[in-house]
C-alpha cells in the first residue's frame, strides 16, 4: 500500500477498524484486556506501583493480540495506525459497554 493509499482520517480508520474485529470472541477478547488495563491503570494511580502500570500495557494488547493472531487470523492495526487504532479500541468499548455496537460482516 502507498502512502497515498493510507488511512488519513478517523471516521475513514474506524469502519475498517470495525471490519477487523468481526468474530464476537475477539471483540470479547478486547474488552476483557480493556477492563483489565483500566483496572491496572487505576491501581497504578492509587498506588505508584510502576507493575500495574506494566501490567496494564500486558494485559490491554495481548487479549487484543490473541484475538488477532488465533480468532480473526489477522494482524492487528495497531501496528500500521497506532493512533487511530487506540482511538478505536476505546470507542469499541464504550460501544460495546453501552450496548450500542453494530458490526456488518463484509459480503
Amino acid at each position: 500500500m502507498s502512502q497515498s493509499d493510507r488511512i488519513k482520517s478517523f471516521s475513514e480508520f474506524f469502519p475498517f477498524y470495525l471490519t477487523e474485529h468481526s468474530h464476537a470472541a475477539n471483540r470479547a477478547l478486547h474488552f476483557i484486556g480493556s477492563s483489565l488495563a483500566l483496572g491496572f491503570l487505576l491501581a497504578w494511580v492509587s498506588t505508584e506501583d510502576w507493575v500495574c502500570g506494566f501490567l496494564a500495557l500486558v494485559s490491554g494488547y495481548s487479549f487484543a493480540w490473541i484475538g488477532h493472531f488465533f480468532i480473526e487470523k489477522n494482524r492487528p492495526a495497531t501496528f500500521r495506525y497506532p493512533i487511530y487504532s487506540f482511538l478505536s479500541d476505546w470507542k469499541m468499548y464504550g460501544l460495546m459497554l453501552t450496548r450500542n455496537l453494530e458490526i456488518r460482516k463484509e459480503s
